[in-house]
């Protein structure tokens, strides 16, 4: 432990060069920074993607954003030199770094913080792990809560943790821009919304298509409430896809918010549905009930935690294998062979339980 949160820390970088939902997943750690130094500058280094989530988090001074671009060498040296001079000119007291990445370490490195916090890379010995002043090798984390695991590395600090809840404030101008979007796709406000999310970064994750349909259809026709499919701009075409094999109608709206308004548009909603993916953490951390579908992640560590929330998956001995797929192949045969007849009842007790709407 290096002192505790009286110790002055003025100028404060936190790292997180993970993906939107291991950004979201971070903001415990974010509020118990702000807390145990309430008067520090603390700026949140991101990747370009997930800028907004850091932008409107209020615990927050300033975002600074990382993105990877394609340019001649000369440019990009020129870019990473002026990026690389800003950073210095924070005259940060405390970098820390959540991952293990080298590109965190090397922000941490010249940031110019005196005292540079780590995670203990196994493979970091050459050059990475030297650049911390403090090195955190935290305990199993096979069946922590993925919030836990940035927590972890905040130990040094010896912080008064009060709050470990995943908690986003939507600031009123998102939910202006979702309201209006909601008014122009003409969808209707006399019925419950029910966001339901089919895609994720990662295929390994992602039900099948023909599934998809099925349930939105199931749900529809079976209770009073009108299905939005929400996604990236890359999926919407995947979206349509899914739209293409509904009996019944669902709004599309893949591809027509930012992070930030997505937040916005599941506070509009009474419940979300979707596999292990951003989306999920994002509607649990705006406060709504999900479901989450889950292949070969481990639950323990990836779905919302509190009895709002459920959880699905195909019953099979090698679920979850922390894998990429079956043998790493992408392909998931536990999700693949997971059916709507399979998440039925938990479907079921989750819209009549959770979110609280009544059969047709």
């Amino acid at each position: 432990m290096i002192g505790c949160p009286s110790q002055s820390y003025k100028r404060i970088l936190l790292i997180q060069l993970g993906d939107i939902g291991d950004v979201i997943l971070t903001l415990p750690a974010i509020r118990a920074l702000r807390e145990n130094f309430p008067e520090s500058r603390l700026v949140v280094c991101v990747r370009e993607k997930a800028r907004e989530i850091i932008e409107d988090c209020p615990w927050v001074s300033a975002a600074m954003t990382v993105r990877k671009e394609q340019k001649p060498l000369k440019s990009a040296i020129l870019g990473q030199a002026h990026w690389m001079k800003g950073l210095r000119a924070h005259r940060f007291d405390l970098a820390i770094d959540l991952r293990t990445g080298t590109r965190g370490a090397i922000i941490a490195g010249f940031s110019g913080a005196g005292t540079r916090i780590g995670r203990f890379a196994a493979d970091g010995r050459l050059w990475r792990n030297r650049v911390f002043t403090h090195l955190v090798t935290p305990p199993d984390e096979a069946f922590q809560y993925a919030t836990e695991h940035n927590l972890n590395i905040l130990s040094p600090l010896g912080l008064k943790i009060r709050d470990t809840a995943l908690q986003i404030t939507i600031p009123c101008h998102r939910k202006q821009t979702a309201i209006q979007l909601l008014s122009s796709e003409k969808i209707p406000m006399n019925r419950p919304l029910m966001a339901f999310h089919p895609f994720s970064l990662w295929k390994y994750k992602e039900w099948q298509v023909s599934s998809c349909a099925e349930l939105i259809d199931d749900v529809q026709l079976r209770y009073d409430l009108t299905v939005v499919i929400t996604g990236s701009s890359e999926e919407r075409d995947r979206a349509d896809q899914v739209m293409a094999r509904c009996r019944t109608k669902p709004f599309n709206l893949a591809g027509k918010t930012s992070i930030g308004e997505l937040g916005a548009v599941f506070s509009a909603c009474r419940g979300f549905i979707g596999v292990d993916t951003a989306a999920l953490h994002l509607a649990a951390a705006v406060g709504i009930p999900t479901m989450g579908i889950f292949g070969p992640s481990p639950v323990a560590c990836w779905a919302p935690r509190g009895s709002q929330h459920a959880v699905v998956s195909k019953n099979m001995r090698c679920v979850p294998c922390r894998r990429k797929g079956c043998q790493n192949s992408e392909i998931s045969q536990c999700l693949d062979e997971l059916s709507v007849k399979d998440v039925h009842e938990e479907l079921c007790r989750f819209i009549e339980h959770n979110v609280k709407i009544e059969r047709k």
